[in-house]
């Protein structure tokens, strides 16, 4: 195991002007791709991506993932496309549904959201290829729109995905396929499983909630609220469904109140993200990626020591082979 395979996600805890030392960092500790998380509302995803991209020079960058209901698919391709003009093969976008609880803050959850992910996807598609989209889709209309600078070589388009059916249509459409955090090696395996039924062998890329410390307690503790939070937001899906501990979060997450917090046990924790020291660290990512997941996006914890805990990845935990 080496940086090639593992990469670092930016987001919703890096504060914006942090965001091209970081990048600058990952790419000369010789991480494999970076990926920017676009969360409402912290920092925008095309602006976060664009700063990747400035801040570095070979290293791919990814925005994961842009919601199909946020932005009108005219204007994002038409963004995607100055990006891929101007950083030419290094771009990638993924797109999918989005957090439920941010759509309906914004009224913009649609009532058939596979259809709306699969629709959305295939016009930003035909845009970026240069084509002219003249239709109504279940979400949008497009009247003759065709963007004026494509690029030569578009950007690749994944599809982020949770459940059974847009993992189906994932690994039938997109060129990779990004799971969400809270992917545990028993999920990635049967996300993959899905992911190839269409017949093509497609990239997967899991994102993954961890932090190295000298002390396995120190380290859990880094990532326990936000493994507490996605596991309230996540508890409906596949995610946490295809978990040992799914029942039982199930129901303690049904008895709390609206603003009580989850207590988030270390069992659940060992499941969900990846946290110890550097040996234990070492060893989840590979079942990780022995499960199925070609790469894996770190989101690493505490965010305020983001420099040292890249370092420690790439000094302590990827060096060591066997």
């Amino acid at each position: 195991m080496d940086t090639s395979s593992i990469g670092i996600v930016f987001g919703s805890l890096t504060p914006p002007e942090e965001l091209t030392d970081g990048a600058a960092l990952a790419e000369r500790l010789g991480f494999g791709e970076l990926w920017f998380s676009e969360d409402c509302f912290f920092t925008g995803g095309l602006s976060g991506l664009t700063q990747l991209l400035a801040a570095t020079r070979t290293v791919p960058a990814g925005l994961g993932l842009a919601s199909v209901m946020t932005r009108h698919p005219a204007i994002l391709a038409m963004e995607l496309a100055g990006l891929a003009r101007m950083y030419p093969g290094r771009g990638r976008a993924a797109v999918g549904l989005g957090n439920s609880h941010w759509l309906r803050q914004m009224g913009l959850l649609p009532e058939r959201p596979l259809t709306a992910l699969t629709q959305t996807f295939d016009v930003l598609r035909e845009l970026l290829s240069g084509a002219a989209v003249d239709r109504r889709t279940s979400t949008h209309e497009f009247s003759g729109v065709r963007l004026e600078f494509p690029p030569e070589q578009p950007p690749e388009l994944w599809i982020g995905a949770v459940g059974e059916r847009a993992l189906r249509a994932a690994g039938a459409r997109a060129d990779g396929v990004l799971l969400s955090v809270l992917a545990s090696p028993t999920y990635v395996a049967w996300a993959r499983e899905r992911v190839a039924a269409a017949g093509r062998r497609v990239p997967i890329t899991a994102f993954v909630l961890a932090s190295v410390s000298d002390d396995d307690r120190t380290a859990r503790d880094a990532v326990r609220d936000a493994v507490g939070f996605f596991l309230r937001a996540e508890s409906h899906t596949a995610l946490v469904e295809q978990s040992k501990h799914g029942a039982e979060i199930r129901e303690r997450i049904a008895a709390l109140a609206d603003d009580e917090p989850l207590a988030v046990e270390d069992a659940w924790i060992d499941e969900f993200a990846v946290a110890g020291d550097p040996a234990r660290v070492r060893g989840r990512l590979k079942e990780l990626l022995a499960a199925g997941a070609d790469s894996l996006g770190l989101w690493l914890f505490p965010p305020d020591r983001l420099a040292d805990q890249l370092r420690r990845i790439a000094d302590e935990v990827l060096p060591v082979t066997g």
